[in-house]
């Protein structure tokens, strides 16, 4: 039997309906073999990006020897060289498209899963972030941060190498801006933030949770908009990636591990996006209403989100999502081996 559950983040209904898992092609087709041109992205071929930003390596910067990198993405949607200066022409304003849009590359490992990856890489992975976050702070015009992750054809990748795309906005996009409007209501109401009660009643619930250890917990969300869906969060409130100390990012790392482990147990190859949900980089007129109270009532969040079922003309209509797997069956199913 269907269900419509509410998400309480996004503040957005779900419908959960298995029927739907079996009507005829609900799933996507066998990926086809993409052939092997030269990859940018490998180490060796560094003067096939843009000069490097950072990079964790121990050597001259541009050369072979490094962990990851980060390089100005060559096909930017924004460009931190313009002015932030509004525009109206009549009912109709813009402003130039400025930002910042970066590439991370994961690992020098061109074949390698996330769950293929050590513990030690993906805390690499994540320190990178955590200094290009610092450093984009700088530009007190930036001011949203989107951190994601396109892996494979079906999750809208263009490279099949390893890599994480940084982009960072002048404005704050609306669904931000209402989640930290009804985060606030939230708050003064019962004096926690929305994502702090969440994982708090998911870990007591316990029949979606498919992480629980040290200061991090994985989950399939009440209100999944895909199936196997997973939500990670701290259990304590860390507001943005960037306040973790460096236990905080060993103990992500190993959660992000141990949550693709189980994923690719039962997806396979599996194509997926990664984003991170990150309190604002800097103040401005949109968000000064609630950045004092942050600390307070903000967690940052990773969702990933496997491509594994197409969407339809319905979702695209309506802005609600059909999920043909309840996120409870996911969760049992991706616990499996520990109650083998």
């Amino acid at each position: 039997m269907s269900e419509i559950r509410r998400d309480r983040i996004h503040n957005e209904y779900v419908i959960i309906a298995p029927e739907r898992l079996h009507r005829p092609r609900a799933q996507k087709p066998c990926k086809e073999q993409t052939k092997h041109i030269k990859c940018p992205f490998c180490e060796g071929n560094e003067t096939l990006t843009p000069k490097e930003l950072f990079a964790i390596r121990h050597n001259e910067p541009n050369a072979k020897g490094w962990r990851t990198r980060v390089v100005p993405n060559l096909y930017k949607a924004v460009q931190v060289e313009l002015e932030d200066l509004s525009q109206r022409d009549g009912l109709f304003e813009y402003i130039p498209g400025v930002g910042a849009h970066e590439i991370l590359i994961d690992t020098p490992c061109h074949t390698c899963k996330m769950q293929e990856l050590e513990v030690e890489d993906i805390e690499n992975w994540l320190r990178s972030m955590i200094i290009r976050i610092d450093d984009l702070k700088k530009d007190r015009r930036l001011i949203h941060l989107s951190i994601f992750k396109n892996s494979g054809v079906d999750a809208g990748a263009t490279q099949e190498h390893p890599h994480t795309q940084l982009l960072a906005l002048p404005i704050t996009p609306q669904s931000e801006q209402t989640f930290l409007e009804q985060n606030m209501r939230y708050y003064r109401r019962h004096g926690r933030g929305k994502v702090e009660d969440i994982v708090h009643n998911e870990i007591e619930a316990k029949k979606r949770v498919v992480y629980n250890d040290g200061n991090f917990a994985a989950f399939c969300p009440f209100a999944s908009a895909y199936p196997f869906e997973v939500m990670i969060a701290p259990k304590k409130n860390i507001q943005s990636l960037e306040r973790c100390s460096r236990d905080d990012v060993t103990e992500l790392a190993r959660c992000i591990r141990s949550v693709f482990e189980k994923l690719a147990a039962q997806l396979g190859d599996f194509d997926y996006n990664i984003h991170f949900m990150l309190s604002p980089l800097n103040q401005n007129f949109e968000n000064e209403a609630y950045m004092s109270h942050l600390d307070k009532n903000y967690r940052f969040t990773i969702r990933i989100i496997p491509r594994i079922y197409t969407l339809g003309g319905f979702e695209t209509a309506t802005g609600m999502t059909i999920n043909p797997v309840a996120p409870e069956e996911c969760a049992a199913l991706l616990n499996i081996k520990e109650t083998e």
